[in-house]
């Protein structure tokens, strides 16, 4: 891997390494290294490009890393993804993909991640979009996320685009089942010209079962956000979706919550909120000798932290 390609590893999976345990390393399209462990089992897909990922029953505290580099102007890169975490697992899975544009052309990533836990299975998946390079052609990631949770069954889902993607679909759907959860943070920035829309769908099937979604985006500049949830309670569960939005410039922002209740107790909530940085916020951080734009930045990365 040359420079470029390493700091992009860097940016979205902070590896300077390659790192222990299992790991599938994907650079321009071609997989550039990968590691299995006893544990836990990587194979290429024969049917379309992607991995098959399987953690044994009962497995603990071992990571698997995905991550994607893309480095090649005009290169057009779709991998599918399916992780299959055995019963009573708990592993942790560190994904993303970064993209470095030093041309005129359209590079791009489309990936599917479909997970399929089993009985009191249990991950923490962490996934982080980064795009950089001078060139003028668009960065593009559109990334698909299925989640399939049985009876008891846990994820927590950390997804992050900070900065350099110039247009992005986001789209996360999930069956949850008996006394199953799923929790969602997503962080997303935007600034330039650039495009992004959020999509969820949570299906809560079982009883008890349990649904937290919490976006918090900023938008700058002249771009253009789209947040769009949709709860369906079809059994006693809880289920909540959260859009926090930071407005500056020029910029767009927009916010669809759906809820659909089929069982009477089945608890649904959306919350939305939209709006500037507080003036008050400003003040009191310029007062302490900070310039107008140092104070915006510290309150946006604190807000997106």
């Amino acid at each position: 891997m040359d420079d470029i390609q390493l700091n992009l590893l860097k940016e979205v999976a902070e590896l300077d390494r390659l790192p222990a345990g299992a790991y599938n390393i994907r650079v321009n399209g071609k997989g550039e290294a990968r590691n299995t462990t006893a544990n836990i089992d990587i194979i290429t897909k024969k049917d379309k490009p992607g991995i098959d990922i399987y953690v044994k029953p009962g497995t603990k505290k071992e990571s698997l890393h995905i991550p994607v580099v893309l480095s090649q102007s005009g290169l057009h890169d779709m991998v599918y993804n399916d992780f299959y975490i055995g019963e009573d697992a708990d592993v942790t899975i560190i994904a993303g993909c970064g993209i470095h544009c030093g041309g005129n052309e359209e590079t791009g990533h489309d990936g599917v991640h479909r997970f399929f836990l089993e009985k009191n299975a249990k991950i923490r998946y962490v996934e982080k979009h980064y795009g950089e390079g001078e060139g003028r052609g668009r960065r593009i990631m559109n990334p698909t996320t299925e989640v399939y949770l049985k009876e008891g069954a846990s994820a927590y889902m950390e997804m992050t685009q900070i900065a350099g993607i110039d247009d992005t679909y986001r789209k996360t759907t999930a069956i949850i089942e008996k006394g199953a959860g799923l929790e969602i943070m997503e962080k997303v920035m935007t600034t330039g010209v650039q495009n992004a829309v959020s999509d969820f769908t949570a299906t809560l099937q079982g009883d008890d079962s349990s649904c937290n979604i919490v976006s918090r985006t900023v938008a700058k500049d002249k771009s253009r956000q789209h947040f769009a949830s949709n709860l369906i309670g079809n059994s006693k569960c809880s289920g909540h979706s959260e859009c926090d939005s930071i407005i500056m410039d020029d910029a767009k922002v927009s916010a669809s919550p759906s809820l659909t209740a089929a069982n009477v107790d089945a608890g649904l909530i959306h919350e939305a909120a939209i709006g500037k940085i507080a003036g008050e916020q400003l003040l009191k951080l310029m007062s302490l000798g900070l310039t107008e734009s140092e104070a915006e930045e510290k309150i946006v990365n604190g807000f997106l932290k």
